[in-house]
Order: structure tokens, then C-alpha cells, then sequence
């Protein structure tokens, strides 16, 4: 039944309330002095301290090679949103993944929303106002292993490194915000772009996937300079490889046309994400010459414990007791810079993350580890393997994420994502 809104006011005694508020015809408010402004008049609107379009980043090209947001410099807002596919039948996979590209190449690039009539529902959101600004979109897409089951005929096409993303020790992974069939990485100059996004392509890619699960991350501006700060207040993301060197991104990053995997591979990349909360409340306990001993960077700098910058490379053969930076400290365990190691290096691009309060009453804040490589097993989880029972596992813990394939680039207007997969 409906409820009338002026006798529900008038029966739960808020009618004389808000009466109370009725300032033009109450007589209990004593007109304003002469030349005073009205209390009716508005003050001025809250502009945002940036101010305008202007402000804004420049497209980032949609088509090539590779896709854009693995080695494009990140920009500061990130949305990572995992879907189960719900498309019945192979024909319906295919057209999910046309529509996909369709949608990620047009915002991408800005634009007016094409119109639908006047008694039709909105084209588009308006949260960007009339007209897309391109924003430094990228929309980075991922397939997980799990799409490769029995549903769309594609089961023998599968990656060869792509499996269930492995749960290690101190994990403690959530099956709710573990895994899917696709991921979406969608990363822009400001969160309102990034949810636009993604709620554009939610709305174009309904029956075909549905969000499974979802988390936004921010990456801080320089404090006072070089590259962003984590929540524990250590600058994170320093040292990683020169993926853009041709060579080196052949090595680290990029699948290959060698026989290594199949075919319509070639060019992507396997992509890991990691939820991982950090313990602040402990962390915030531990003297800072404890903090630094265990990540192995001077807080303040970043500089490691032998340098005085950031971008200084550790030093550890004159150090081979770890009598400066110590031997089981994050960073010399993550990267030893030996021979033997460094083709288990990879590219990282994380951001942090802030989810408001858990159920114990804590910050649920932390990371949103996110890296790219060429093999899972012998780059990302060799790395993971050495990190095992580093002091740091007190402080911190992974509770989500997975392991995806990120698709190659879309090649042209012509191209769509995963082409490959299905038509060679």
C-alpha cells in the first residue's frame, strides 16, 4: 500500500517539524533586519580545488600490439572488477567480447554518447556530463582459467601457464573475491572516470558476465617527491624492470609466437592480483629501525640501507651477511639481483586500497598488488616462494585476487579482444 508522505509526516509528529523549518510562513521566525540577505539565497557552490576539464589526462591510444595499462605510466585512480561469464554458448561468448571491445574503445577515446531518443533511457550515465572526457582511461582485459572449461569449446586454447591462482602460506584467501572468468582493469585520472567506465560496461555486457568481485584503489601523489607512498608509509614500486627496452619486455613481460604458447597468445601477458590487507594497528606498534630492517629501504628516502636514493641499486655482495640490509628483508629476498634470478623479475603496478572499517573494528586498507610477466610459475610465484616467512607476514595479509591472461592488444578497427582464440 502506498504511503501518503504528508500523513506519514503528520502521524509520526515529524509534520511539525518540518513545519517548523517552512521559514516563509511560519510566524515563529522573526523576519530578517532590513538589508540583510535572504537565509533563502544560496551561498556559493563547492567548486573542486582543481578546477575544469583542463585538468584532465590525454587519451591513451586504445588500439595495438599490446593492450594499454601494462606498461602506460599508472595513473592515480584503479578499478579492478572480476566477472563470472554468463553467455550460454560460443556465439554469445564471442559477441560478449565484441561488445567489450567496443565499449573500452570508445571510452577510451571520449566522446558524446550517441543518443537514443526521447523516450528512451538516457545513453549514458551523465556522471562526466555531456560530453566523455577521455581521462587517461585504459581498460586492460584479462581471462581467467576458468572460462576455459568445457563451456565454449575452447578448453585446449588455454594458456600454458594459466591456472587457479595458488593459495600460499599466510594466505588467507576469501572464495568470494578470489578468481572469475575475465577481469577488468580499469585505470584513469580520477575515480569517477573509472566507475564510469565500468558501469557503462556492466550496463552494454548484461546476460553476457556478471561482477563477481570488485575493488577500487588510489595511487598517492609524491610525498614530497619520487614514487608513491603504501600504507605503511614505505615508498613502493622503485625498482622495476625496463619492460619498455624491447628486449627485456621479450624476456620479462610479453608471450611469444615461439611455441611456448598457443598461437593467438602471442603478445599478452599473464597478470596477477593480490588483495592484500595490511595490519596497520600492529604495524604502527613497531619501531621504525624494525619497520626498515624488514622492507630494507630507508622510510624517508627509499633509499635502500647502503644508499642515499631511492633509484640507488642495493649492494649485496659487499653485504653478504646482511649486517646492513638484512638477509631476509623484503626486498632483498623479492629481487636477490643475482644471475640466477633475474629473469624471475616482474613488472609491478600496484595501488592502494581503502575499504573503510572490518568486522573487528580495524582499517581494512592495503594493496592491490598487481604485476605482469611472461610465465606465472617461474617469475611471479618463484618471487612469492622466496618471500615465504619474511618477517613482513605479521603485518600483512593476502585475502583475494588471482591469476588471469591478459589478452593481446586489439590491432584495429577490424580487431576485437581474444580474435585469435577463436578463428586461427
Amino acid at each position: 500500500m502506498a504511503i501518503d508522505r504528508r500523513h506519514f509526516l503528520a502521524g509520526s509528529g515529524l509534520g511539525a517539524i518540518a513545519a517548523g523549518f517552512n521559514l516563509k510562513h511560519s510566524s515563529a521566525v522573526n523576519p530578517l533586519p532590513i538589508g540583510q540577505p535572504s537565509i533563502e539565497g544560496d551561498g556559493p557552490p563547492d567548486y573542486n580545488t582543481v578546477a575544469g576539464p583542463a585538468a584532465t589526462l590525454a587519451a591513451v591510444p586504445f588500439h595495438g600490439m599490446h593492450q594499454a595499462g601494462i606498461i602506460t605510466p599508472p595513473p592515480p585512480a584503479g578499478c579492478f572488477a572480476a566477472f563470472d561469464v554468463t553467455a550460454e554458448r560460443r556465439r554469445d561468448l564471442i559477441e560478449l567480447l565484441k561488445t567489450l571491445t567496443a565499449r573500452a574503445a570508445f571510452l577510451t577515446a571520449g566522446g558524446h554518447p550517441h543518443g537514443l531518443g526521447r523516450n528512451a533511457p538516457p545513453a549514458d550515465s551523465g556522471t562526466l556530463g555531456a560530453k566523455l572526457p577521455p581521462d587517461g582511461l585504459t581498460a586492460t582485459v584479462g581471462m581467467g582459467p576458468s572460462l576455459f572449461d568445457d563451456r565454449y569449446g575452447i578448453q585446449g586454447r588455454k594458456p600454458i601457464h594459466l591456472t587457479p591462482m595458488r593459495s600460499f602460506p599466510n594466505d588467507d584467501l576469501d572464495p568470494a573475491q578470489t578468481g572469475g572468468d575475465l577481469l577488468l582493469q580499469i585505470c584513469a585520472g580520477s575515480q569517477d572516470t573509472a566507475l564510469h567506465a565500468l558501469r557503462d560496461i556492466a550496463k552494454h555486457t548484461r546476460g553476457g558476465m556478471q561482477l563477481k568481485w570488485r575493488i577500487d584503489g588510489f595511487i598517492s601523489p609524491p610525498r614530497p617527491s619520487g614514487v608513491p607512498r603504501n600504507h605503511f608509509g614505505f615508498k613502493d614500486g622503485i625498482a622495476n624492470p625496463n619492460v619498455a627496452n624491447a628486449s627485456i619486455g621479450k624476456a620479462l613481460l610479453w608471450t611469444q609466437a615461439d611455441g611456448t604458447e598457443p598461437a593467438w597468445a602471442a603478445d599478452g601477458s599473464y597478470h596477477v592480483i593480490r588483495i592484500i590487507k595490511m595490519l596497520i594497528e600492529f604495524w604502527d606498534r613497531v619501531g621504525l629501525e624494525e619497520q626498515q630492517g624488514m622492507i630494507g629501504r630507508n622510510r624517508i628516502s627509499g633509499a635502500p640501507l647502503d644508499g642515499a636514493s631511492e633509484t640507488d641499486v642495493p649492494n649485496y655482495r659487499d653485504d653478504p651477511h646482511g649486517n646492513v640490509i638484512p638477509l631476509d628483508a623484503h626486498i632483498r629476498l623479492a629481487n636477490p639481483r643475482t644471475t640466477s634470478t633475474e629473469y624471475s623479475r616482474i613488472l609491478r603496478r600496484g595501488y592502494n586500497y581503502d575499504r573503510g572499517v572490518d568486522l573487528n573494528g580495524n582499517l581494512d586498507v592495503g594493496l592491490v598488488f598487481n604485476c605482469f610477466q611472461r610465465n606465472l610459475r617461474t617469475q611471479f610465484e618463484a618471487v612469492q616462494e622466496r618471500l615465504v616467512g619474511e618477517p613482513m607476514v605479521d603485518y600483512v595479509s593476502p585475502v583475494g585476487g588471482g591469476y588471469f591472461f591478459a589478452l593481446p592488444g586489439v590491432l584495429d578497427k577490424q580487431d576485437w579482444y581474444a580474435r585469435g582464440l577463436f578463428e586461427t
